[in-house]
């Protein structure tokens, strides 16, 4: 399996061509991460030899103004801001997703299909669930379930999630990405950041069409908790 910076340089090669070192070695950074983390040192207070620091028996402290109460602020001080929430109008079966990552997965990387934090062995395609919202839809414990997203008249749709009860706001379902990734609209960003809006996405939540669960299924059942 490819690596993530191994997929990064591969497209900057792709894209730049590879003879284009003058922008990064991108080569050279897939086969040894010091030459990474030697970029980071030059351009991030705090990352100062960073290779040495990282070589320390029992590591170095990441920097970390707050904790330390040190704020980069003309008058040294913390300066707090406040952000009107939108408001939305959802349809009576819409629900609002967001995406969030397991135990085991350390962004796009996933170690493991274990998520001690949730109670999750062995499996991925999971939507948790309030469980008035499962019980409102006729859904089971581990039931497989389609879930489309709604944006703008587009439609998006994965399926034979399995659905999970867990302890989350009625109205709210949370499901893991990559997996989810299918259902975040493309043209949905967020005003000043412009990233996706993994936090906030319209969906709605079907029982899946396949009637009888294969055996893989019902394994797959069996890995999750009731």
């Amino acid at each position: 399996i490819l690596s993530e910076v191994a997929i990064l340089a591969g497209m900057a090669i792709a894209t730049l061509g590879p003879d284009r070192t003058n922008v990064a070695d991108w080569v050279a950074m897939t086969e040894n991460y010091d030459v990474i983390r030697d970029h980071i040192a030059r351009v991030i207070p705090g990352f100062e030899k960073f290779n040495e620091k990282l070589r320390q028996p029992g590591g170095f402290y990441l920097p970390n103004g707050p904790r330390e109460r040190k704020f980069t602020t003309k008058d040294g001080k913390a300066h707090f801001t406040t952000t009107e929430l939108e408001k939305y109008a959802l349809e009576p079966d819409q629900l609002i997703l967001m995406t969030v990552r397991s135990h085991d997965q350390f962004n796009t990387t996933i170690y493991d299909y274990n998520d001690r934090y949730r109670g999750i062995h062995g499996e991925r395609r999971v939507v948790f669930m309030n469980q008035e919202d499962m019980a409102k839809r006729g859904l089971k414990a581990k039931q497989p379930v389609d879930i489309t997203s709604h944006y703008q008249g587009e439609q998006r749709t994965v399926e034979k999630f399995l659905a999970i009860p867990y302890d989350i706001p009625k109205g709210n379902v949370s499901a893991y990405f990559p997996e989810a990734n299918p259902l975040v609209p493309i043209a949905s960003v967020a005003k000043v950041s412009n990233t996706p809006t993994s936090k906030y996405v319209v969906v709605t939540i079907v029982p899946s069409k396949v009637e009888k669960a294969p055996p893989a299924q019902k394994q797959r059942a069996a890995a999750v908790p009731a």
